[in-house]
């Protein structure tokens, strides 16, 4: 494999992919793995879903890309239908999670300048966070691993203990703008948040004048059962919301969500993309909400969470020695592991035919495609326990 003229930042295994369809990939030995990390929560409805193939294609005849210098086909109509299913009044269009984070960021700023106070700049984050690999967003989650030998670190970010509300109010101060927080930490650990935590973060922004963030670019898009995974309570929606990965279902789009109180803010001039919400992702989205907003089907995939949840728990029966713990919440779950590392059981379940990943804290992560069949959540754990 030659990478020579490729940056470094990657190390993929001596694999070729060459064809997806539904769980599965194939190799271009002929071999077929199951794929049980999606992309990394992205392939929502799995590899070469026919309703997204045909949106592509149809959209494809007619038009790729204007910029937002004009009015992007399908694009309204979608931002309209995802602002009717959550609590956001608007939408701005992104490539990718972290930009969607970075427009969170300047948004919740904006606002609080915007409202007389623009001391109030500090974002409080959590340990354990990820939100994307952009200078504000590595800033946001404070992770040292990715602030080293990139400079000082950026004025207005501190970072909780998750799930502790008590270290949340000890650092809130006259120039706290916002609280950022993954519902379900995925690099972290697949750490879930506990919807009192939520509510409690909700009742603190009320009470101290701050804006809520959520980040769910790995735990949204119908992962856990609902549209979005603070949806599981009535009491804990946010002011400012990032998404991407899943609502595109392989094509990248990002979307920063938000009330008319935080986005009438964000003018022409503030903020921008070139491609963002182009005509082939509108396109794309809009087929993948076609399935998402389906109670029917999110039915199904809190089926499909509960069945694989409950194997998981099997497996955990049979080695207690090695599994510590089931992390995660819906299809965005795992097990944390002891005495074994993640990668050694990563390596070998990719060895045995399925594709998982790793997360924080010695964690194995798994995040199917949201239509994954039971039969195959059975061949996934077969595998597992011979690893």
């Amino acid at each position: 494999m030659n990478r020579d003229h490729l940056f470094p930042s990657y190390a993929p295994p001596e694999l070729k992919f060459v064809h997806g369809q539904g769980s599965w990939l194939t190799e271009a030995s002929g071999r077929k793995y199951l794929d049980f990390i999606s992309g990394i929560s992205v392939n929502t409805l799995g590899h070469a879903h026919p309703d997204l193939v045909a949106a592509l294609h149809e959209q494809s005849q007619k038009l790729w890309h204007l910029s937002n210098m004009f009015d992007v086909p399908g694009q309204a109509e979608l931002a309209d239908r995802y602002c009717e299913l959550t609590f956001a009044d608007r939408i701005f269009f992104t490539n990718s999670g972290t930009e969607s984070v970075e427009c969170a960021l300047k948004s919740a700023r904006k606002y609080q300048a915007k409202a007389g106070h623009p001391e109030r700049i500090t974002i409080i984050g959590f340990e354990g966070a990820f939100h994307g690999r952009t200078y504000a967003a590595v800033n946001a989650a404070g992770n040292p691993n990715y602030l080293t030998d990139f400079g000082p670190a950026l004025p207005g970010y501190a970072q909780a203990k998750f799930g502790d509300l008590s270290s949340v109010k000890a650092l809130i101060d006259d120039t706290t703008a916002a609280i950022i927080i993954e519902p379900i930490q995925g690099e972290g650990g697949l750490r879930a948040a506990s919807l009192e935590f939520l509510e409690g973060l909700r009742e603190l922004c009320d009470a101290n004048g701050l804006l809520l963030i959520y980040d769910e670019v790995q735990c949204g898009a119908g992962r856990t059962g609902r549209l979005f995974a603070h949806q599981w309570s009535d009491k804990a929606a946010p002011d400012i919301m990032a998404t991407a990965k899943g609502v595109g279902g392989g094509f990248p789009m990002g979307m920063c969500f938000a009330t008319e109180a935080v986005a009438k803010h964000m003018t022409p001039g503030t903020h921008g993309t070139t491609y963002g919400g182009n005509a082939l992702a509108s396109a794309v989205g809009a087929a993948v909400l076609n399935h998402l907003e389906s109670p029917e089907f999110l039915a199904k995939v809190e089926n499909s969470a509960n069945y694989l949840t409950n194997a998981l728990h099997g497996l955990k029966t049979t080695f207690p020695q090695l599994i510590a713990d089931i992390r995660g919440k819906g299809l965005l779950t795992g097990f944390k592991l002891d005495g074994i590392t993640n990668m050694d059981v990563r390596n070998a379940s990719r060895d045995g035919g399925l594709l998982v990943g790793v997360a924080g804290d010695n964690v194995v992560r798994l995040a199917p495609p949201l239509n994954v069949a039971e039969a195959e959540i059975d061949t996934a754990v077969s595998i597992l326990r011979g690893v």
